[in-house]
């Protein structure tokens, strides 16, 4: 049995998860969110691996291995680091075995990953940082329009008109919507619209990989965004493409839970190697 942690820091949110691994037996100890809200990211990881840690009911020296992932290179925490695509690759196969590729949908960008069904990265594909169609834009909107995040994926769906926002650019986009608000069309046609035009975009980015049938889950910080998953499947059918988009109630830790569980592998390896070591 080893008690592995992963810590996933990205732009908008730090993500914690604690798991008790058996071979192929995992066990949730923990998991936990901090918004990052112009705080230090490595102080808020700090905070969520002891939240993880106490639910868990286990102490740091019981953990074998805290594995890092996102922009937490540096974290002194961390036993080992792994690149993102991989965790995301890994967690989104554990959260749903059908899926056949990623959406990680962050604050600053998208990602399209194709996988197997062993969760191993058979290609990728990724937006813009500038681009129009991330976490930040969306969030930006969200404030300009005096509503909550929350709140977004009930209005984008109650919408009976969509606007669809034409720039590329996150800044003309803003510009677009600002032009949308006074001519007074509803804050619900112009969320769908960003949601289609944010759609259209990431199909692409699914094609660009080959991507043309099967499911394909949505993680990242827009993964419980219910409006965008709708347009994601409005757009599929339109480009009458035969993939569906889906989600987990847990997507937004599927690159924590994919470096939890590379870190319990590369322990057993290094256990492994050690003991044959010994033996010779």
């Amino acid at each position: 049995m080893t008690v592995t942690a992963g810590i996933d820091v990205g732009t908008g949110a730090v993500k914690a998860v604690l798991f008790e691994v058996n071979g192929d037996d995992t066990k949730w100890l923990g998991k936990h969110t901090e918004r990052v809200r112009q705080r230090d990211p490595h102080t808020l990881a700090h905070i969520a691996y002891e939240e993880v840690l106490n639910q868990g009911g286990v102490n740091a020296d019981d953990v074998a291995y805290v594995a890092t992932t996102g922009e937490a290179e540096s974290l002194d925490l961390a036993t080992g680091h792994f690149y993102s695509m991989t965790t995301h690759a890994r967690g989104g196969i554990y959260l749903d075995d059908n899926a056949r590729s990623i959406l990680d949908i962050g604050a600053l960008h998208g990602r399209a990953i194709r996988i197997d069904e062993r969760g191993k990265v058979l290609g990728y594909r990724m937006t813009s940082q500038c681009a129009s169609g991330s976490g930040q834009f969306l969030e930006n909107i969200a404030r300009y329009l005096g509503i909550t995040q929350d709140e977004i994926g009930e209005l984008s769906k109650k919408a009976d008109n969509p606007e669809k926002v034409s720039s590329i650019c996150a800044v003309l986009a803003e510009t677009d919507v600002i032009n949308m608000v006074s001519r007074q069309i509803s804050a619900s046609n112009i969320l769908k619209g960003i949601h289609l035009s944010m759609a259209g975009r990431l199909v692409k980015l699914l094609r660009a990989i080959n991507v043309t049938d099967g499911e394909v889950l949505l993680t990242g910080g827009l993964a419980l965004d219910d409006g965008l998953l709708a347009s994601m499947n409005e757009s599929f059918e339109e480009q009458k493409i035969t993939v569906k988009a889906a989600s987990h109630p847990d997507s937004i830790y599927a690159g924590a839970i994919g470096a939890a569980l590379w870190g319990a592998f590369r322990h057993e390896k290094l256990a492994r190697l050690g003991r044959m070591a010994m033996a010779s």
